[in-house]
């Protein structure tokens, strides 16, 4: 009898460990405050942070600290996932797919980023293959494959791979920079300024159901890491 209780209690203790990761990890992608989630913030070790030494829209914010401020801007409005085509281009307000967040992050740097990507769409054709051939400005700065693209001429490219701890790897990855998913999930985003106990940093994106910041996707998206960006020189603070 004694037995067959102690293993109904291990049973019962497995089962509430497995439901305890497991609510862990999905309150982690979705950005809901509590107790589990408070684990994996503030970093146990120091990390040079990088910053930009230009300040396109002159408001005294690195264009780095300004892109990041603008693609967490999404998550503050609970921007709400949406791939639709928008006749002229822009989705409305609060509403936007992985895409939307990068140009609203550099718009809010002072970066027209769709103006940019038309004009090099037009000067580059070929690069762009298919969409180079038949351009369509009111969704092609909206495809992840195009601003790879892009950001692979204009931007520097680096490492893909994330080790946790490793501080030489991690400072690889600094606010500011775009991570980009290949197939069979495309997908892209921002890297924060905030990082996890294990100095992975944040990422800010919106895979649905709204934009979210979190220290999840980066190492759990179905699909691997490709790409790494950064648009914009950054320098040691201090």
């Amino acid at each position: 009898m004694i037995s067959k209780r102690r293993g109904l209690l291990l049973l019962v203790a497995m089962v509430g460990l497995v439901m305890y990761s497991a609510y862990g990890n999905i309150l982690s992608g979705l950005r809901i405050p509590n107790v589990l989630e408070s684990m994996y913030q503030g970093s146990q070790y120091e990390y040079p942070q990088l910053f930009s030494a230009q300040d396109q829209n002159q408001n005294g914010i690195p264009d780095s600290m300004d892109i990041v401020n603008g693609a967490r801007q999404e998550v503050e409005k609970g921007t709400v996932y949406d791939g639709s085509y928008f006749q002229g281009g822009y989705p409305p307000e609060g509403r936007g797919a992985c895409t939307d967040v990068i140009w609203r992050a550099f718009k809010n740097a002072g970066y027209d980023l769709k103006k940019m990507m038309d004009e090099d769409i037009r000067c580059n054709s070929p690069a762009y293959g298919a969409t180079g051939r038949k351009p369509d400005p009111s969704i092609d700065f909206r495809r992840v494959s195009n601003l790879q693209i892009f950001f692979k001429s204009h931007g520097q490219e680096l490492t893909t791979e994330i080790v946790p701890g490793d501080v030489t790897n991690l400072t690889n990855w600094q606010p500011g920079d775009i991570v980009v998913f290949g197939l069979p999930l495309e997908h892209i985003g921002i890297i924060s300024n905030q990082r996890g106990q294990d100095g992975v940093p944040l990422m800010i994106h919106n895979c649905g159901p709204k934009a979210s910041e979190d220290s999840f996707y980066l190492l759990n998206w179905p699909s691997k890491i490709t790409h790494h960006f950064r648009f914009i020189s950054l320098k040691q603070d201090g």
